[in-house]
This record gives C-alpha cells, sequence and structure tokens, in this order.
C-alpha cells in the first residue's frame, strides 16, 4: 500500500513540478498525455510516476553508489547533476513509448528534479509515506 501511495506522491509533485517550472505551453518540463480527456491525463502522470520510480530504484541506486567520491567532494551537489540526469532518462523512456515526460534541456532537467525533489520531500513527510517505516511496532 505504501508503494501505491508513494507513487500517487510523485505524480502529485510531478504534475505541481510541470506547473512551476513548465508553466503554459511545450517548454521546460511538461507531460504529454496520451489522449486528450483528463482521466488520459491522470493516468500519464501516474505511469510517469510509476516509471521515474523504476529508474531510480534500479539505475539511480548504481548511479548513486559509482558517484559516492564525487558526491562526498562536491558536498552532495552532484545529486541533483544525478537527479537531472535520471529526469532526462525518464523523459527518453517516455519519448520512446510516444507520450509522457518531455524535458527541453539538461538544466531544465536539474530544475525540474530540484523542485520535484521538494515538492515529494514535503508531501511524503506530510503524508508520512517516507521510505522507512515505522520500526516501533
Amino acid at each position: 500500500m505504501r508503494i501505491i501511495a508513494r507513487i500517487i506522491v510523485c505524480a502529485f509533485a510531478l504534475w505541481l513540478t510541470t506547473l512551476i517550472v513548465g508553466g503554459s505551453g511545450d517548454h521546460g518540463v511538461w507531460v504529454e498525455p496520451y489522449a486528450d480527456d483528463s482521466s488520459a491525463r491522470i493516468m500519464s502522470f501516474l505511469l510517469v510516476a510509476l516509471i521515474f520510480g523504476v529508474v531510480n530504484a534500479t539505475l539511480g541506486t548504481v548511479i548513486r553508489i559509482v558517484s559516492i567520491p564525487l558526491r562526498i567532494l562536491t558536498l552532495g551537489l552532484f545529486g541533483l547533476l544525478i537527479n537531472g540526469f535520471l529526469l532526462l532518462v525518464v523523459a527518453w523512456f517516455a519519448h520512446a513509448i510516444g507520450w509522457g515526460l518531455h524535458v527541453d534541456t539538461f538544466w531544465w532537467g536539474v530544475l525540474g528534479a530540484l523542485v520535484l525533489s521538494i515538492l515529494s520531500g514535503i508531501m511524503n513527510g506530510i503524508l508520512g509515506t517516507g521510505k522507512r517505516a515505522d520500526r516501533d511496532r
């Protein structure tokens, strides 16, 4: 149940990110739905959030482990570049299937990843859907 809640939180944070970073129109970071109705738009955000979760759990983990020295050297700022790259990978997967997340450039990806991580962290903290389960029980 926690995984479903985290996907919904990520989809909502992604929607807010497209509003903040993308604005109106096709620039910055935006999601292109697979159809024109509102349910297809919601499903597009949920599916992109699912793809982002899978990419983050697999490729993101490997990249974060390999880049530990650079992250230590830059006091964690290299993590922003990693997250921007992962957002571009998700956009590449979405482009391969013909709909979904679009990112203009790498720096739009970095900005989008920064906003997405802040919004996701705030919402996960408020809703209690963080990564760690309660160990007191």
